[in-house]
């Protein structure tokens, strides 16, 4: 049978959380930025409080947007991307700078909803999938034992046709208990499979770029064809599962949720929207005027055609982040700026901020690298004044070169690392301390090279 742990993650939206209980979540993987994280765990209360309100009132409340501001690799993404995966809520990351206004190439800002509403349809198929899958196993198996033990094709009378039924019934029930026991499984059997033919697009972007009326012609009209294709027992019950879901679901009462799911929880991330800033060159200035414009009404709130319906983008949540080295939130189109009310500035990282993340989120860098030796059996300890010398490397390369935030101990681990990553396989059952000697030993003729970007970036 498919294998269904992505699909059972997905949760309904636990928009009930209070404030202090999701900022206590967020805790558990993102350290400090207790300022965004306080941001967004009262915009995403202030969802449910909409929900409790008279029809007349819901519809007058919007959402407060937030605009994060701060260097990169300090948390900002990451604490979007949890909180949306924390409240079940439709989230989408876009960048800013892959879209532009008609007429310069990149891609229609309608899309990031269009996306999101694709999210949405995989978070409410997942629950609906619950209702149906037993339903579905059932139908797989009667199919599947109707190749494995097809009944007779030939008409008998008397007791022979009643032998013959009882010899057809036996047979089916013995193949049922070896088909549940995993027996069958290498055994071969043939499905039909239908193919659709892949449409021919000349213009730019491909199919799901293309005008949705287009699109959905091109899909009703292109031709199908059906192939009989040989398979594993295996692998014809997920086919066949696949299928029997598929058959079992009302697609239209899944569209109908999603939009409503997307246009009410949706949430989407804005990244680099710094870099649609006017800039000194002038050539770029339009396009990035132009971004900003065609962004506008997608964030202000407007109807946008789907291929599932249209959807209101009102209600979506809008977090923009961005690092403004360069520029300041006062630099974007004055009614831009007027759609992000809530504006938090995340702090640089200490060297106390690297030793907490080193060792305090669930999945902490070093857990991570805990769990990977382990599949080699090799235990690997970090003492304390290791991760307080990892720490401190990280701080002190991107105070002297680029400031890449927490990102720096991805290359620094994976340096100090590197040489046991390498003999693991060969070293069976072990134990590896990492002491902050042996991280100066791998890190201090690196750290003392004047060109540090040559080796850490």
């Amino acid at each position: 049978m498919r294998d269904l742990s992505v699909l059972s993650t997905a949760s309904v939206p636990t928009t009930e959380l209070t404030p202090k209980q999701i900022v206590t979540e967020l805790d558990r993987y993102i350290v400090g930025q207790a300022e965004a994280k306080r941001a967004v765990a009262i915009a995403i209360r202030n969802r449910w409080r909409r929900q409790q309100l008279s029809d007349d009132m819901r519809q007058e409340v919007a959402p407060k947007n937030i605009l994060m501001m701060g260097p990169t690799g300090v948390g900002k993404t990451e604490i979007a991307r949890r909180l949306a995966k924390l409240t079940g809520a439709p989230f989408i990351k876009v960048e800013a700078t892959k879209y532009t206004e008609v007429g310069y190439y990149g891609r229609d800002v309608e899309s990031m909803v269009r996306e999101l509403v694709e999210n949405a349809i995989g978070i409410v198929r997942a629950k609906e999938l619950k209702n149906v899958e037993h339903e579905a196993e059932q139908r797989v198996e009667e199919r599947l034992l109707d190749l494995l033990a097809p009944p007779p094709t030939t008409v008998d009378v008397g007791s022979d046709a009643v032998n013959s039924v009882d010899h057809y019934q036996r047979t089916r029930e013995r193949m049922r208990t070896m088909l549940r026991e995993g027996l069958m499984d290498e055994r071969s059997v043939e499905l039909n499979v239908e193919q659709k033919a892949t449409p021919v697009v000349f213009s730019g972007g491909g199919l799901e770029h293309m005008d949705v009326d287009i699109q959905g012609m091109f899909e009703k009209i292109m031709p199908k064809s059906s192939v009989r294709r040989e398979m594993t027992v295996m692998e014809a019950r997920r086919f066949l599962f696949d299928a029997e879901c598929d058959a079992l679901l009302d697609q239209e009462k899944v569209n109908s949720a999603a939009i409503q799911l997307a246009e009410n929880m949706g949430i989407i991330f804005l990244d680099e929207i710094d870099k649609v800033v006017a800039s000194e060159s002038k050539s770029a200035d339009v396009s990035r005027q132009g971004v900003q414009r065609d962004l506008l009404p997608i964030v202000e709130g407007t109807t946008v055609q789907t291929r599932y319906g249209y959807v209101k983008t009102d209600h979506v949540l809008f977090i923009a982040a961005g690092a403004f080295h360069r520029s300041q939130p006062s630099d974007l189109m004055p009614e831009l700026q007027g759609r992000f009310p809530i504006r938090v500035e995340l702090q640089e990282l200490t060297k106390e901020d690297f030793m907490r993340i080193l060792i305090e989120p669930r999945s902490s860098l070093t857990r991570q690298y805990q769990a990977l030796m382990q599949t080699e059996d090799v235990q690997l300890i970090f003492d304390d004044d290791a991760i307080e010398e990892l720490a401190a490397y990280a701080q002190r390369v991107n105070q002297t070169t680029q400031n890449i935030g927490a990102r720096r101990l991805y290359t620094i681990l994976e340096k100090v690392l590197e040489d046991l990553s390498f003999e693991a396989p060969q070293m069976g059952i072990g134990q590896v301390t990492v002491n902050a000697a042996y991280v100066r030993q791998r890190l201090e003729k690196i750290a003392q090279d004047e060109d540090l970007s040559r080796f850490i970036l």
